[in-house]
């Protein structure tokens, strides 16, 4: 399937959108700027195709941290307007708006990586850093960080597909999902540590750790747009920073 202009942008200039937005909604007071800004982020990934996986993983890693969080800066953050009562528990007008500030610049900066994750490839991101001087060992480490919990979730879900075809009852109640989960970390643990040294005796049968200028097969491109929307993002930046102090 071929790319549309956001996706076939270069992974830094990803990055430093993502940043950006980060950025932007610490420099700028309320939270009015932190949903707009969010809504822009839907924007973009619709506009990239991946609205449905963006938003569906916005819900499942970041709704019930920002519900957790907004409750509790909403009953106890101290103020003076008090707007309502539930029980013995107070909300203020204060403890209402500091809630609402800080739930939505965790949604923006979060919804940020989250879609920089969906519109690039962590391979792509990895080369990108290399490309930008990060030495090969700690691209590999950066690389092997963003793929361990992925690759622990596929080999937990081989080891249960393999306790199933053994007759053991992996569904159905919380109590006997945890009961199936627990004798699974043993050969996890385990294939995890033997997977790392395959991956260590591939790497030195490569001459990965040869003092030698290393290549690499995969390439990356950069287009006019990759040049020209980092300076575009700072220009930006230096007028919100300059209106804040001037305002």
């Amino acid at each position: 399937m071929q790319k549309n202009f956001i996706q076939q942008l270069h992974p830094m200039t990803k990055f430093f959108f993502a940043l950006f937005v980060s950025v932007a909604v610490l420099i700028i007071p309320g939270y009015l700027f932190s949903f707009i800004s969010f809504a822009v982020l839907l924007v973009v990934a619709a506009a990239a195709g991946v609205i449905k996986e963006f938003f569906g993983t916005v819900l499942k890693t970041l709704v019930f941290l920002l519900i957790i969080i907004f409750l509790m800066q909403l009953f106890f953050y101290p103020g003076d307007h008090v707007i309502g009562q539930w029980g013995i528990f107070k909300w203020t007008e204060e403890g209402l708006n500091y809630g609402l500030t800080l739930t939505s610049r965790i949604l923006a900066m979060g919804s940020a990586f989250i879609l920089f994750f969906r519109l690039t490839e962590v391979r792509d991101f990895v080369k990108s850093l290399e490309d930008a001087g990060l030495p090969p060992m700690g691209a590999y480490v950066v690389l092997s960080t963003l793929q361990i919990i992925p690759e622990m979730r596929r080999q937990a879900n081989t080891i249960m597909d393999a306790q199933k075809t053994r007759g053991v009852e992996t569904e159905g109640s919380m109590l006997i999902r945890a009961k199936a989960f627990i004798p699974t970390l043993t050969p996890l643990i385990l294939s995890s540590i033997s997977s790392t040294e395959e991956r260590a005796i591939t790497l030195e049968s490569r001459a990965f750790s040869a003092p030698t200028k290393k290549t690499s097969l995969h390439k990356l491109t950069k287009s006019a747009a990759d040049r020209i929307l980092p300076f575009v993002y700072i220009i930006i930046l230096v007028g919100m920073v300059l209106w804040r102090i001037l305002a």
